[in-house]
């Protein structure tokens, strides 16, 4: 192989059959990051309850979405042009929660004899949920391996002009020949719990700030669409999650049309492709919502590719 740099796309994951489903959640649940319990065997313990509450009805959304997640199909095909593209990079991908694992994928670029490495987020806004959980990770990784490569690290980059404009790309080809001003949009965010963001994480200050670069350029663009908000889906559990919820703010948009812009995901996956484009489709349907679009994330985008390739330039 003549490239001598590898790119490592750092990401969650998602099912790749049914069967991981358990695996995805049992892995999610059992980070630190994500169950915030200091002692290991009651985070296992907690856990186990929450995977056991939850696996039946995660597999059969999964089942509506063709029995696994998009995300690493899109990941994979993201990778594949990034590597047709370039002649200085080797591009892969990590997954924290489902295979490739950082490990297996550490050792097969030590096997390859890489000197440096470029671990690039594709979660577009910083959280110690998200890039700092799979960052640790793949480092640990490196350890266990006694692997020493020269590390570099492209983070967040919700603010960086080319990124915001394919994003203005994908909400274009979702409003097609309409006009913007007969539609409402609204920027869907993961949510998290609030103690997260009380504690110091910076993901909703990224979140609003990445919302108003784009409300500037799509004034720039001339769109003006009827109103423009941020709303937060995926909220599971009985404690305070960011408001507002996705889920109760649809029921003030009865006769109404609507865009949602899946601003926190650089892939599409089972949140998008489930949660928004079906369970919420279906709701917005029941709440009388007249025009219910989810726009389609970056995946495997050539001006999102093109993005990428000048990003690693600037690695620190």
């Amino acid at each position: 192989m003549n490239k001598n740099k590898a790119v490592v796309l750092l990401n969650m994951g998602g099912p790749n059959s049914l069967h991981e489903v358990k695996v995805f959640l049992q892995n999610m649940f059992n980070d630190p990051y994500i169950l915030s319990i200091k002692s290991d065997f009651m985070r296992k313990m907690v856990a186990n309850f929450i995977v056991n509450k939850r696996l039946e009805e995660s597999q059969n959304n999964y089942k509506q979405i063709g029995g696994k997640s998009p995300l690493v199909a899109h990941t994979f095909s993201l990778c594949e042009k990034l590597n047709a593209q370039n002649d200085e990079y080797y591009f892969t991908y990590a997954m924290r929660y489902t295979p490739p694992f950082a490990k297996m994928v550490a050792f097969d670029l030590m096997q390859k004899g890489f000197e440096e490495i470029i671990l690039f987020s594709m979660y577009p806004h910083f959280s110690y949920t998200t890039f700092q959980s799979s960052y640790e990770d793949f480092l640990k990784a490196l350890q266990d391996l006694k692997y020493q490569p020269k590390i570099k690290v492209v983070k967040n980059y919700y603010f960086k002009e080319l990124y915001n404009q394919v994003i203005l790309k994908k909400i274009k080809e979702s409003l097609g020949n309409e006009n913007a001003e007969e539609f409402h949009l609204i920027f869907s965010a993961h949510s998290l719990p609030q103690r997260n963001i009380d504690r110091g994480d910076p993901y909703q200050k990224e979140i609003l700030e990445n919302v108003e670069i784009l409300k500037q350029l799509l004034i720039k663009e001339g769109l003006k669409f009827s109103s423009i908000k941020v709303a937060y889906q995926s909220k599971i559990g009985p404690i305070k999650w960011l408001e507002p919820n996705l889920q109760n703010l649809l029921k003030s948009y009865k006769d109404k049309n609507l865009i949602i812009y899946p601003i926190a995901f650089s892939m599409d996956n089972s949140e998008t492709d489930f949660e928004l484009s079906l369970q919420y489709k279906q709701e917005a349907h029941h709440l009388g919502i007249k025009d219910f679009r989810v726009c389609q994330c970056l995946n495997d985008d050539d001006d999102f590719a093109k993005f990428i390739l000048e990003q690693i330039k600037e690695a620190k």
